[in-house]
């Protein structure tokens, strides 16, 4: 997809874009209406563009729309089937991370040589100061999280966007050259990235997901390592050792590599041993902190402890204030979130595994007899490993949404039989609370997406809650 006179708009400095894209009266297409359209917008509104916004869904109140813009905006909003012959009417083309790219109506505009951007590139256009980008199948919420905190402590100017909270595009043209922002990126971003370049990456890991989206594991693996594509040797890119991945991928990165394991010791970088951390390069070793010092229990969880360590050191943080900061950060919510004890069964909120990878994570968590909640969106993952990592830890099984079938016939194929299918978020969770003795543990790590029955993991995880604190004593 090329950038037909863009480009030439753009003021590069150091390798990237310094906010200076002349944008002025340019008709822009932003697809999509929801939180990153919204976003993309009111960036574009505000750099005096003139945008367009587009949603195939006839439905969308368009009034609604509009009153989630800044007063002064209110663009046209086109729904359904896109208009014949408007096309080349615009001069950019901005698609939110919901929307697939592998469409007829994108290809429309890449044979018109009409540039198609992310909403990521287009906050990354007027984005000021240094970027720091963290991907991976799982875990990027909890690093990019604890690296924003590192960072707000030691600098004054620190932005925390991307999937965590504020599309790029909301927070922009709030930054100034002396900014530090950290971002959550996930694949569907990185699909139209193209000078998106970060001073820090980090690929945490990489598992299946999405490929009902990205169609093979080559495809998926190419595009969370297109993150590094723009780097060069004066950045640095944050790698887990342990991850066949990313350590294949360190040797032809092309900015600085510095690892983190859980298991294996690398010759430079970060390593879990035992309960501690470690740091080893140049000749020295040297302890950093014992994981029973932080409030984030897991291997997984050492391992974002060591990638945000990197991150955070990369920017010019000191090693102290960072492992301060470390030492009382808190577990994001939605992810291995303590709920509540309600008659002896503990409760736990892990909404965002939606993923077999992310909910293994989940499970190995659990150090009590556990009634597991699970399924989901069909996102075409394979669920043999998640069933195999459950080691006697899951008493019971409760299974909804559109993969219960699919994922009770594979928990047959590896001898669970203690599995029950509910038909509704209520029925399920009135079935764990019939069924937990005190001394149980009701955990929600689905391993799948909430679509279908819920708008997001958010709304899933908060129904939960509710639902546990509404529980008598």
């Amino acid at each position: 997809m090329g950038f037909a006179g863009l480009e030439e708009d753009c003021e590069t400095s150091g390798g990237r874009t310094r906010g200076k894209m002349e944008m002025e009266g340019k008709k822009v297409l932003v697809v999509g209406t929801g939180k990153s359209g919204i976003a993309a917008a009111t960036l574009l509104h505000e750099v005096k563009a003139v945008p367009v916004m587009y949603d195939e869904n006839e439905k969308v109140d368009r009034d609604a729309v509009i009153g989630r813009l800044p007063e002064g905006c209110r663009p046209e909003i086109l729904t359904g089937n896109f208009p014949k012959g408007r096309r080349e009417e615009f001069s950019l083309v901005v698609m939110s991370p919901g929307v697939p790219v592998e469409t007829p109506f994108v290809e429309g505009f890449v044979e018109k040589k009409i540039p198609v951007w992310g909403e990521l590139e287009l906050g990354y256009a007027f984005l000021q100061g240094r970027l720091a980008a963290i991907t991976g199948t799982n875990g990027k919420t909890t690093t990019t999280a604890l690296v924003g905190q590192i960072l707000a402590d030691h600098y004054a100017s620190v932005f925390v966007v991307g999937n965590i909270g504020d599309p790029i595009t909301h927070e922009a043209l709030l930054t100034r050259p002396e900014s530090v922002t950290v971002a959550e990126v996930s694949s569907f971003q990185l699909e139209t990235a193209r000078r998106f370049h970060p001073a820090v990456s980090a690929i945490l890991n990489i598992t299946p997901d999405h490929l009902n989206r990205h169609h093979t594991m080559d495809n998926y693996v190419a595009v969370k390592e297109s993150i590094a594509k723009n780097q060069t040797k004066e950045d640095m890119c944050v790698l887990n050792y342990m991850d066949p991945y990313t350590r294949a991928f360190g040797k032809r990165c092309p900015a600085r590599t510095v690892w983190f394991s859980s298991g294996e010791k690398p010759e430079e970088g970060y390593y879990l041993e035992e309960d501690e951390i470690w740091y080893r390069g140049a000749g020295m070793q040297k302890r950093l902190l014992n994981m029973h010092e932080t409030l984030l229990p897991g291997i997984h969880n050492a391992e974002n402890i060591m990638a945000a360590i990197a991150v955070s050191s990369a920017l010019g943080v000191p090693m102290e204030e960072i492992l301060e900061t470390v030492r009382r950060f808190k577990a994001v919510e939605h992810r291995i979130e303590y709920v509540a004890t309600k008659n002896g069964v503990v409760y736990y909120n892990d909404s965002k595994g939606t993923n077999p990878d992310a909910a293994i994570r989940g499970i190995r968590a659990m150090d009590r007899p556990t009634i597991l909640i699970g399924g989901g969106y069909d996102k075409g993952s394979s669920y043999d490993e998640w069933i195999e990592s459950f080691g006697g830890r899951v008493k019971l099984l409760v299974l909804i949404g559109q993969t219960k079938e699919k994922i009770a016939e594979c928990a047959k194929n590896h001898g669970l039989e203690q599995v029950i299918l509910a038909d509704t978020f209520e029925e399920c969770m009135e079935l764990c609370v019939k069924n937990a003795v005190p001394g149980d543990a009701v955990l929600l790590s689905p391993a799948c997406a909430s679509w279908g029955m819920f708008p997001n993991y958010e709304a899933r995880g908060n129904i939960f809650k509710e639902y546990v604190n509404s529980l008598k004593e």
